[in-house]
């Protein structure tokens, strides 16, 4: 894998690194007839060529094709992102350049893994416990709170959008690793941490129902994934 790695190494210092912010405004605003384009394309071909030690004769495929490809999906990404799917085309820019990285490393390294391998029963174990934390355990959570949800004026609701559900996610998966990492200290960090995050703005509403609502969605939050994280520990025990 010494060479995906390598690859990898040169997309993610050309991308993420070698790469300012006014380059990608330049890119963004000029689109084909931006020069940083090229300057952008020049330094992943000079990174390439110094992490492939100049071994063109034996790598020049792959060299090729990583670099037409990353122009080409540079330029397909700048004339279809708009200002509300940059986000997304973020992450479909990186997918398709890694997809591409993997590819022209199969030029030279045999890839062929049997799903035997490539999906154990632990893995596939995990899989199913991070779909229960991440997906069910919100629509659980949803359908249990929703018949005390306090009424809230939108017009003085000044929170993120889906700020609530992100906020959940990512404190279940805390939780769930900090279980089956057996950290279970963490859990006691985290849930104070998050209390004195929302103790000014209870305080301030002034609204009981309110607070009793986000507590209950907070604790039911925390114990399923207390529950999820002991129940996956117990499981694997038969695997």
């Amino acid at each position: 894998m010494l060479l995906f790695l390598k690859l990898l190494l040169t997309h993610i210092l050309g991308d993420f690194v070698f790469q300012p912010e006014k380059w990608v405004k330049d890119k963004e605003e000029k689109k084909v007839k931006s020069i940083k384009l090229y300057f952008h394309i020049g330094i992943h071909t000079i990174l390439l060529l110094l992490v492939l030690q100049l071994k063109l004769q034996e790598y020049w495929l792959a060299f090729l094709l990583v670099i037409i490809s990353h122009y080409g999906i540079d330029l397909l990404k700048l004339y279809l992102q708009k200002k509300k799917t940059k986000r997304i085309w973020f992450f479909i820019d990186q997918v398709l350049h890694l997809s591409v990285l993997v590819f022209a490393t199969s030029f030279y390294v045999d890839f062929s893994l049997s799903t035997e391998n490539l999906i154990t029963d632990q893995i596939l174990l995990l899989i199913i416990f991070l779909l229960l934390v991440i997906f069910v355990s919100a629509i659980i959570i949803k359908i249990i709170i929703t018949q005390w949800n306090p009424e809230s004026k939108k017009e003085n609701d000044d929170s993120l959008e889906k700020a609530g559900r992100y906020i959940g996610i990512l404190e279940r998966l805390f939780v769930f690793t900090f279980v089956i990492t057996n950290h279970w200290e963490a859990i006691g960090f985290l849930l104070a941490a998050k209390s004195v995050f929302r103790f000014g703005d209870l305080t301030s509403s002034k609204d009981r129902k309110l607070t009793e609502y986000i507590l209950i969605g907070t604790l039911l939050s925390f114990g399923i994934a207390i529950f999820l994280g002991v129940l996956y520990l117990y499981t694997l025990k038969f695997i």
